[in-house]
């Protein structure tokens, strides 16, 4: 039996939710399974691909809401899970106990060692440390920006990895380690030790380019990097650098896509109170209330540019008139 676990790529929370996922089943569904995983990305345009749900089971794990009969399983913790009304009400309507969606989890790992603990007797003990790092990385739990850039811990130095890496197979590879092995283990993989030192050295030259890129104004931080390969940068450089700021939003470019992440200060001299999803929604992005994300094909990046600086001056006037 082929059981196909679609999850969001580029994404530590994403690989580790289809990790947990697929140990779950194993151990509380069906034990004679081959998992075959498959990672997501937000894009502008169709975000599913009806062809690739071709398991037995399909289940879909920290990425939006498809309302195809072949989907089987489904877990998202996203502000922004439903693509349309349609999608949020045909979840609504489903009996059949096997998709779940709470906005109130901080990671989509956790989320799902609760769900299956509580309703299918699943022991997540032996994935306790998985879980307590994806609600860190996820939610941002960081004691201080200091922790969540200087990646020192193992699942930081694997966070960097999942998020930088371009080679096809290599998280699905990674996946059933993630559900079986300490990190600090994985990190010593032939397969995985000598990403490592490029990728060390790529995060402290994009502290220097962030460094000299990034213009602070009203709390409010806003960087353009699409002219460099960076799109998976460390999102909260920009606060070890700005300490002051409240909000970010910056532009960055890959092969598929623009992207305007637009993020918040987890250690801001003030709580920032703007809903982000609700801001990228209006763009066709989303994502949760302290961070989210828009992409743009590749070749609308005046668009993408004109959104970012509508919503950097949104930011700055919420700050300027008190309500940031």
């Amino acid at each position: 039996m082929k059981v196909r676990v679609f999850y969001h790529d580029k994404c530590f929370d994403g690989a580790s939710s289809a990790a947990l996922f697929s140990r779950f089943y194993r151990e509380r569904v069906r034990g004679d399974v081959e998992f075959v995983f498959s990672g997501l990305l937000h894009r502008a345009g169709a975000l599913f691909d009806e062809a690739q749900f071709d398991g037995d089971e399909n289940a879909i794990v920290d990425f939006k809401y498809s309302s195809s009969p072949k989907i089987t399983w489904w877990f998202d913790h996203h502000e922004s899970a439903f693509l349309t009304p349609a999608d949020a009400e045909h979840f609504e309507h489903d009996e059949g106990n096997r998709k779940f969606y709470d906005p109130d989890f901080k990671s989509c790992t956790s989320f799902i060692a609760t769900v299956a603990e509580e309703r299918f007797g699943f022991d997540r003990k032996p994935v306790a440390e998985l879980v307590r790092w994806t609600d860190i990385i996820d939610g941002a739990l960081y004691e201080d920006a200091r922790t969540a850039v200087e990646m020192r811990e193992p699942a930081m130095k694997l966070t960097m990895v999942i998020e930088s890496n371009q080679s096809f197979g290599f998280v699905p590879r990674l996946i059933p380690l993630l559900a079986s092995k300490p990190m600090g283990e994985i990190l010593e993989e032939p397969f995985v030790a000598p990403l490592l030192p490029p990728l060390l050295e790529r995060h402290r030259k994009s502290i220097e380019i962030l460094a000299e890129r990034t213009e602070s104004k009203d709390a409010t931080l806003f960087f353009d990097i699409t002219d460099h390969e960076l799109e998976g940068y460390n999102k909260f450089i920009p606060y070890y650098l700005h300490p002051e700021s409240i909000y970010s939003v910056g532009l960055s470019k890959s092969s598929f896509r623009v992207k305007v992440s637009v993020g918040s200060n987890p250690w801001a001299p003030s709580e920032p109170v703007v809903n982000l999803a609700k801001v990228c929604e209006r763009y066709g992005g989303g994502g949760h209330a302290r961070v989210g994300a828009i992409s743009f094909d590749v070749s609308q990046q005046e668009p993408a540019r004109k959104a970012a600086r509508e919503i950097v001056e949104e930011l700055r006037s919420s700050v300027r008139e008190g309500r940031g």
